[in-house]
């Protein structure tokens, strides 16, 4: 209908004319109480807001001569982040001539704590950076 006719319906049941979707063809208008329009979006955007979880990443630190049971308190510690729904960034910490070892001996520990994990995830690719190497580990979905 007509803008002129929808606001004279509007005026006359004493309410507003709100616009829901202007970008629709035609548009789409509703004849209603402002305010209460106004609060129950709010209201579902509160909902939807409630059921939103936030992805924290935790971080696990470990170093080329971590021992097993080191490797096996931080992995426990890590599968409870991942059951918590978090991601985990793991870093192997490198100091001074650790740097410049072979890049796949110190993938390898990595890969060594990885093992020691017990629930399933998804990984990234190993980054390097200025203190060593880092990978981020999210839970499967």
């Amino acid at each position: 209908m007509p803008l002129s006719e929808a606001l004279k319906l509007a005026g006359d049941a004493g309410l507003d004319l709100i616009e829901i979707s202007p970008t629709a063809k035609p548009p789409v208008a509703k004849i209603t109480d402002r305010g209460k329009y106004f609060y129950a979006e709010e209201k579902k955007r509160k909902q939807a807001a409630k059921k939103q979880k936030d992805v924290a990443i935790k971080s696990v630190r470990i170093g080329i001569g971590t021992s097993l049971h080191d490797l096996e308190i931080r992995a426990k510690q890590a599968d409870e982040f991942l059951t918590e729904g978090n991601k985990i960034k793991i870093d192997l910490h490198l100091r001074g001539r650790e740097k410049y070892l072979d890049r796949k001996f110190l993938e390898e520990r990595i890969v060594r704590f990885l093992n020691l994990l017990s629930r399933v995830f998804e990984k990234e690719d190993i980054k390097k950076g200025p203190r060593g190497l880092s990978l981020t580990v999210s839970p499967k979905k």
